[in-house]
């Protein structure tokens, strides 16, 4: 059975605008080629133009995971992210466009400033109609306080559905197996796909996907928060029942990470960061984000630099969204 028969198993709910663009960066390709000796074809995959709420990879998951919760009853999403958290956000827009409720619980893995703490997606947290619930400090229990709060809205008559941070789990890496399968369709032959690698549901997907349909494209995820073979188990753990679902198998050779560009931590700003958001700003008019996709940027660029990727090779940058965010780290950009 195909990926496509097997993907049309799942219930899906329509969120987003796909297939999302492929485009190539010429001028990004360019300046980069007057720097180094050995610069691939340089592409990008707009997963930041899917069109909810300002867009961004989690769309793609909560396709499969407001489906699922549609079809268990569910009234409610409920779900965890970062203080700043883009999933959280994409979440409480789903569940406006599904007539859902949503409760978002943020926590505080770092003390900035005032703007931080309220605008970026903190703001549209409270647009889109979210119940926030901000109380919890570095390093709390998120799964248990999220099902405190499931049990608590089933004692009220309420059918929750609670979604794991990031929208990493079998049932949301499904979008990304539809990434994949849109990037095989792509009019040009991929060698490499790059991307920022977080809670793993991203990275898994991909992997699954491009297995399953014999593509030879390998999948480099740069590390926002684990070390290399932390990261490497993370979305092992993950891509293997996701493989599973859809008819397939992988295996730890499929797994890339590189963890050079974490800096000193999850959403601590980094020089290279910085410099990476001003550069495809400044060439190709597109804006990346401080926490993800500009970290991954950062190591799309070292791996250029020391001569990753042939000359020839077709290397796409997938964009995971989450500009909005730099209005909350609007002082380490000045």
């Amino acid at each position: 059975m195909g990926c496509v028969v097997q993907m049309a198993r799942f219930a899906r709910f329509p969120l987003g605008h796909f297939p999302t663009p492929l485009e190539p960066m010429d001028r990004l390709t360019a300046k980069l080629r007057a720097r180094h000796d050995k610069v691939p074809n340089l592409w990008i995959k707009r997963d930041d133009c899917t069109g909810l709420a300002t867009g961004g990879n989690k769309t793609r998951k909560l396709e499969y995971l407001v489906g699922d919760a549609i079809a268990q009853g569910a009234d409610t999403l409920i779900t965890q992210g970062a203080t700043q958290s883009n999933h959280a956000r994409q979440t409480a827009a789903a569940a406006a466009r599904a007539g859902m409720h949503s409760w978002v619980l943020l926590e505080r893995r770092q003390v900035r400033d005032e703007e931080y703490e309220n605008s970026g997606n903190v703001l549209l947290d409270q647009l889109l109609g979210a119940t926030i619930m901000d109380q919890f400090q570095a390093g709390a229990d998120m799964d248990a306080a999220m099902a405190e709060i499931a049990d608590d809205l089933r004692s009220e008559g309420r059918k929750p559905y609670v979604i794991p941070g990031g929208g990493s789990n079998p049932v949301g890496a499904l979008g990304y197996v539809g990434c994949a399968l849109e990037l095989d369709a792509a009019p040009v032959a991929i060698d490499w796909v790059v991307h920022a690698t977080g809670s793993t549901g991203t990275q898994a997907g991909l992997v699954a996907g491009l297995r399953a349909v014999h593509s030879p494209a390998k999948v480099l995820g740069v590390s926002v928060r684990q070390t290399e073979h932390k990261q490497i188990d993370a979305v092992l753990a993950l891509a293997e029942p996701t493989a599973d679902s859809i008819g397939t198998q992988v295996g730890r050779d499929d797994v890339l990470v590189d963890d050079r560009w974490v800096g000193e931590g999850y959403g601590v700003p980094t020089q290279s960061m910085i410099d990476a958001v001003y550069l495809l700003a400044g060439t190709e008019g597109i804006l990346l984000d401080p926490v993800y996709s500009g970290k991954a940027f950062a190591g799309l660029l070292g791996g250029i630099a020391e001569g990753r990727f042939a000359e020839t090779d077709n290397v796409v940058f997938l964009h995971t969204g989450g500009a909005v965010g730099l209005f909350a780290y609007r002082t380490t950009f000045q």
